[in-house]
């Protein structure tokens, strides 16, 4: 039995409403399965809540920080991608209230899962801001999201794998990354890349993805890992 009234007390926030924080939490799936469900899915809320969170995060950028646009473009970034939403959503036990088919459940894929996580988190965030209003909505992202954001800059996190693998690869061996291709499957709509990534002829880690550039990403984000960069 999932108690959303308890759930929204652990974060620190009461609905008026809590059929609006039910429904955030109901994945298009589980309604091919639960035809007769009393909710719609998540994704209008989910669209909402994608725009509450970045005016959020943007203004206190804005009030907080004297920096130039540019950084605070990547700040944001860092702040609102996937995969910091979907660690804040499992965070705030998001993940144990979500109504999804049996085969997502099931799926333990991190890529599939962090998307649905992420898109949950928001469509709460656009639940909280209809039925509570803007400063109530603020204050929680202020709370969970914009919190994180000291570690970020104090590890570079928003500094893109890529880059930051180049500027470290460049400081402790002189050498310019370089990355190759070394399979490409799959049909147009749904390419698979695999890209190996080396500093000079030695192969340092293997990314994949949907695209060379997320592929490379990867391959980047697992060779400062390796490197303990």
């Amino acid at each position: 039995m999932r108690d959303f009234k308890k759930l929204a007390k652990s974060w620190g926030v009461k609905f008026d409403n809590y059929d609006l924080l039910k429904q955030a939490h109901v994945h298009r799936s589980y309604l091919n399965e639960h035809k007769n469900f009393e909710l719609k899915h998540n994704e209008r809320l989910e669209f909402l809540g994608d725009a509450v969170l970045e005016l959020a995060v943007t203004e206190y950028l804005y009030n907080n920080y004297p920096n130039p646009e540019g950084e605070l473009t990547n700040w944001r970034a860092s702040l609102v991608n996937g995969k910091m939403l979907a660690s804040i959503t499992r965070e705030l036990k998001i993940e144990d209230y979500l109504y999804m088919s049996k085969g997502e459940s099931q799926d333990d894929n991190s890529k599939a899962r962090n998307y649905i996580l992420a898109n949950a988190l928001e469509a709460c965030i656009g639940a909280l801001y209809l039925d509570q209003g803007w400063e109530m909505t603020r204050q929680f992202v202020e709370k969970y999201v914009i919190s994180k954001l000291p570690d970020i800059l104090k590890e570079k996190a928003y500094i893109d794998p890529k880059s930051k693998f180049q500027e470290k690869s460049q400081e402790v061996f002189g050498v310019t990354p370089t990355y190759k291709v070394v399979s490409e499957s799959g049909p147009d709509h749904m390419k698979q890349f695999k890209i190996n990534l080396y500093v000079g002829k030695k192969k340092i880690s293997v990314g994949d993805g949907n695209s060379k550039q997320e592929a490379q990403i990867d391959a980047a984000s697992k060779g400062l890992t390796k490197l303990e960069w």
